[in-house]
């Protein structure tokens, strides 16, 4: 590989100086006080302020990659996949007819996947790290939960219009929970929690089960039906995995423990006016005026897609809201596609999106060859969580779930790389 030639190149001009610098042999300690940072400024900090703390890591890694002997560069097939979608995403944003705005999307997804390279080559080395990774993650939900549980007894207001309460008596109206995120918006903390609430499977259950069954409680307040389906699908996954590993005499037991919870839950949603009419719409299809807001976007976000379906329009928000204003219903301006799949293809064509999928589908098998390691069992939980959500919104392209994305990919990674060597 050309990058590992120019890193041993690199190596041997620069490998006497690593090992006589004090800051290049403490670099790792460097590296994870920027990722920690890029965790805990997620829940108060703008989004630019946080992308710092990453293009940091980035650069860090750079010179610790540069500078220490032996570090290079390998590929999986999920890597090459990553790879193949970073290329095409490259010829998107070269031939895309708003060429600046798309750049600007582009050095951010340039951003996201080199935070998550460096990741792996940090988690490579340091595997016992990962835990003070996810005691980060539980800490910033922890304190999210505190923030959701004042704001929903405080009957908190909305800042604009987040449900559809024109068809719906006083008491079905739900106070929806934004916490602390930038900007102010509960389906974006919904899909943040959906993403770091499975850091308390890696704490000890007498803390972990606690805290977790309040941060659930957090997340329904939000209100977003999105990340209601993701959670549903996380406890789903869980409980299919724990259920896997359970001895044949326990499997009755955990089947008959799981079938009360599920009807405790249910009797819970149907005692609580608003929780239920909040749930029964996401049925309502077009007789929710949200649903049939989506439902007209992706009308035209596939009308766009036919029409630019090879390489796509470029990447980044701007580039599409421009685009898809030549597309769009009138009243029904949109800023991205509120499907994660359906935005990528517009966004870069029909081969990124098999790309960005065949990585999915190749990080999903290593965590399932290393499901008993705890750390890649909350991984795999928190990602499959995030893509379901991803179904029905975007707010995966915010920098608080898009790093912890990428967090919870390079623990996977990492993992079955530290196993095949």
């Amino acid at each position: 590989m050309f990058l590992n030639t120019v890193l041993s190149f690199s190596q041997k001009l620069l490998g006497t100086v690593y090992e006589k610098s004090f800051f290049l042999k403490n670099i790792d300690w460097l590296i994870e006080v920027n990722i920690l940072l890029v965790i805990l400024t997620s829940t108060i900090a703008q989004s630019d302020f946080i992308g710092y703390f990453g293009i940091f890591t980035i650069l860090l890694s750079a010179v610790k990659l540069l500078t220490k002997t032996g570090e290079k560069f390998e590929l999986d097939l999920g890597d090459k996949f990553l790879l193949v979608y970073f290329l095409i995403v490259i010829i998107s944003v070269a031939g895309s007819s708003l060429f600046y705005l798309s750049l600007k999307g582009f050095f951010k997804t340039l951003t996201y996947l080199g935070f998550y390279v460096s990741l792996i080559h940090y988690f490579k080395d340091n595997k016992e790290k990962i835990k003070h990774i996810f005691l980060a993650f539980a800490f910033c939900a922890a304190f999210e939960t505190a923030a959701a549980f004042i704001q929903n007894f405080s009957s908190v207001g909305e800042i604009s219009g987040w449900q559809d309460t024109s068809r719906l008596n006083p008491e079905e109206v739900m106070t929806r929970v934004y916490g602390t995120l930038k900007p102010y918006n509960p389906n974006l903390f919904g899909g943040y929690m959906l993403a770091i609430i499975p850091a308390f499977i890696t704490l000890h259950k007498r803390w972990g089960l606690p805290l977790g069954i309040l941060s659930a409680m957090a997340l329904v307040f939000t209100g977003c039906r999105g990340a209601y389906i993701g959670f549903f699908a996380e406890l789903l996954i869980l409980g299919i995995i724990i259920y896997k590993t359970l001895e044949p005499r326990l499997k009755k037991f955990f089947v008959t423990l799981a079938s009360f919870g599920a009807l405790v839950i249910s009797l819970i949603i149907v005692s609580i006016t608003s929780l239920r009419a909040r749930i029964f719409s996401i049925f309502a299809m077009r007789g929710d005026s949200s649903n049939s807001f989506r439902f007209n976007v992706y009308n035209s976000c596939i009308h766009m897609f036919k029409d630019n379906w090879l390489l796509g329009i470029g990447v980044g928000n701007q580039n599409f809201r421009e685009i898809y204003g030549l597309y769009m219903k009138t009243g029904f301006d949109a800023l991205s596609a509120y499907n994660i799949y359906l935005e990528t293809a517009v966004e870069s064509g029909i081969f990124a999106l098999i790309a960005f999928l065949g990585f999915i589908i190749c990080l999903i098998k290593k965590s399932v060859k290393n499901i008993s390691n705890l750390y890649v069992l909350a991984a795999l939980i928190s990602i499959s969580g995030i893509l379901i959500h991803g179904f029905v919104d975007t707010v995966f392209f915010r920098p608080q779930i898009q790093f912890t994305f990428w967090i919870m990919a390079a623990i996977i990674r990492s993992s079955s790389y530290a196993k095949q060597n």
